[in-house]
């Protein structure tokens, strides 16, 4: 069903003027960049700012997420201050048979005061089922679909989205065909610090976010510190984005895990502490360790600045955690490590400590998704033989587990008006190989297109 367009609270329409001369003119020393000048990008497409059409008693900015086991949290901003916090569900269009309530919060940023954020978790559901909501008990009315309990399952994955044209590309290119779960590496709104950009891009997302669940860890560019005032970062992520890291044991909402039909997908935080010392190991450790393959085949993680790259972009930046974590995930038997950060295309073979190894995660940096920077151009030359298809375009991925065996992964470009799947690869999952068995091996059967 279409979604009707989001709107702006009060807030935001006395604070959108403002917004929209300093996004042109204000001097960019609070933006947190990473960028190396050893390479050039691409001209970026126009910001998409989105306002609202919607009343200020409507919900706005409406988004879902998984939340344990059968659940679904409901997320969404409302300028009405007396507004419940309360969803109506049910399987039936207008016919909401069963509500919940959850809690509010909001936070401040200098001058900005965010609305208030809410955050309701429904369940239990049946799985691969079409349920209709609405939040606050207001109009308009939302529906989505639970993915399945069993394999298949199909994972839409893009990083480092922003809300730029291209964003808007690769968007439609991803509601085209249909899917269960959108994963996302880091980097959402690219507000930096500019927080009526995290509201543009809440109602950007709506339409996609509102229908089918989202998951999300941090990058680099939802840091928005400030020195004395703001040293600890992530305020407006963590508000507005909460995820189910309670739910998986964590301390954080910067890195958590989740389970869903036979894949357990664990989403690390590369811009907290990560070495043996710290609470996200002791946590990954433990979260890893209670895994069951039998009932739990698949291993995916998900992280946002690149253990492997031969880009000149961001080059070495997530050295030291590769060197703190990898190990932990080698003997593991992860399947598949997906990053953002660099923005540009690269598929790895299965890879251990910089070597070509059966038993070893394929990585797979996918930040590409439509940010404001533009493209990372820049590859080392010749390639390393561990990268197998490297590629400067904007794009999005889609993984799909057919069985307790094997998977699919292809990656999309989005520069045509249609999508083109320029890369293909079907591999098997390593604690299934008798390569692998007690010994961390495995096997991968490549078809990229430049391989045929």
């Amino acid at each position: 069903m279409p979604i009707p367009p989001t709107l702006e609270p009060t807030m935001e329409k006395r604070w959108s003027h403002v917004f929209l001369f300093t996004i042109f003119f204000f001097p960019q020393f609070l933006v947190q960049s990473h960028a190396s000048p050893e390479y050039t990008r691409q001209p970026p497409r126009p910001l998409i700012f989105s306002t609202n059409t919607r009343s200020d008693s409507a919900p706005q900015q409406v988004h879902i997420s998984l939340a344990g086991k059968d659940h679904m949290r409901v997320s969404w901003i409302s300028s009405d201050k007396h507004m419940p916090s309360t969803v109506d569900y049910g399987k039936i269009s207008g016919r909401y048979e069963a509500s919940a309530t959850g809690h509010d919060t909001s936070y401040t940023y200098f001058f900005y005061s965010s609305n208030k954020i809410r955050h309701v978790t429904i369940g239990p559901l049946d799985p691969s089922t079409t349920y209709y909501y609405r939040c606050g008990g207001s109009s308009p009315e939302f529906s989505f679909r639970t993915p399945p309990s069993t394999l298949p399952i199909e994972f839409v994955v893009v990083g480092d989205l922003g809300q730029t044209e291209w964003t808007a590309s690769t968007l439609a290119h991803v509601a085209a065909e249909d899917y269960d779960v959108f994963l996302l590496p880091g980097d959402l709104s690219y507000a930096d610090t500019q927080q009526p950009l995290w509201d543009s891009f809440g109602r950007l997302v709506e339409p996609y976010a509102s229908i089918r669940p989202w998951m999300v860890t941090e990058g680099n560019h939802e840091i928005e510190t400030f020195p004395i005032v703001y040293p600890h970062g992530f305020r407006a992520y963590n508000a507005r984005w909460l995820m189910p890291y309670q739910e998986s044991g964590s301390n954080s909402n910067l890195y958590y895990s989740f389970d869903v039909a036979g894949t357990h997908i664990v989403m690390l935080g590369s811009y907290t502490d990560f070495d043996a010392s710290s609470d996200q190991y002791k946590w990954l450790k433990a979260d890893l360790a209670k895994v069951d393959r039998i009932k739990t085949p698949w291993i995916l993680v998900l992280l946002h600045a690149p253990w492997y790259n031969t880009n000149s972009a961001h080059k070495g930046e997530g050295e030291s955690m590769r060197k703190a974590m990898e190990e932990m995930l080698y003997k593991a038997q992860v399947d598949v490590v997906f990053a953002g950060h660099v923005h540009a295309y690269e598929r790895f073979t299965r890879v251990y400590d910089n070597k070509a190894d059966p038993c070893g995660p394929v990585y797979v940096t996918i930040g590409d998704g439509g940010n404001r920077e533009g493209l990372a151009l820049d590859f080392e030359n010749p390639s390393p033989s561990i990268s197998l298809y490297r590629e400067p375009s904007f794009g999005h991925g889609r993984l799909r587990i057919y069985n307790n065996t094997h998977a699919r992964w292809s990656w999309h470009r989005n520069n045509e008006s249609d999508s083109f799947q320029a890369d293909e690869v079907w591999f098997e999952r390593l604690s299934s190989s008798n390569t692998c068995k007690g010994t961390v091996q495995g096997q991968i059967h490549s078809n990229s297109i430049d391989e045929l």
